[in-house]
Formats: structure tokens, C-alpha cells, sequence
């Protein structure tokens, strides 16, 4: 199993935010994610993957844009949305799996 997996499988939350070192809208989602990961400190998680880094991840969960932010609780897949959004949609996503 690997530390990804572990991750997902776990009981709190995790939000996984799948992004490129290459894409702008990637960068503008990063005082966003800081927020979420601020705010939910303790209840959940927030971890990024690179999918240049980690093309396996990417084909897995059928990445087609990035960023792509998938919300995993229990190893399922809870939410998922492409684009930049907001600290406050993102958080909602977050808490209705609290």
C-alpha cells in the first residue's frame, strides 16, 4: 500500500489536490488551499500531487484538467471539482464529511 493510499483510506477527510508546476490557475488555488488547510487543521487533511510527478495517480482517478480537488474519506471519493474555487467552496466540501 502506498503513503497516497494510506492517506485516503484514513478516517478524516483528505483533500487531494491534483496540479501541475506548469499551470496558472494551479498557482492562484495556492493562498485558497493554505486557507482550507488552515481552517481544517486537525480535521482533515490537505495533501497536493503533481501529475507530472505521479502520471499513475493522474491516469487513476482520470485527470483530464488540472487542478483537479477530490475530497477522499474511507479510500471513496466523496467530491470532486476541476477549476480554481474558492476557500469557501472548498471548505464545504470539506465539512459535509466531517
Amino acid at each position: 500500500m502506498t503513503k497516497f493510499d494510506e492517506l485516503i483510506n484514513g478516517e478524516q477527510p483528505v483533500l487531494v489536490d491534483f496540479f501541475a508546476e506548469w499551470c496558472g490557475p494551479c498557482k492562484a488555488m495556492a493562498p485558497e488551499l493554505e486557507k482550507v488547510a488552515q481552517s481544517f487543521k486537525g480535521k482533515a487533511k490537505v495533501i497536493k500531487v503533481d501529475i507530472d510527478k505521479n502520471p499513475a495517480a493522474a491516469s487513476q482517478y482520470k485527470i483530464m484538467g488540472v487542478p483537479t480537488l477530490m475530497v477522499f474519506k474511507k479510500g471513496q471519493i466523496r467530491w470532486r471539482q476541476s477549476g480554481v474555487l474558492s476557500a469557501q467552496v472548498i471548505g464545504q466540501a470539506i465539512q459535509n464529511e466531517l
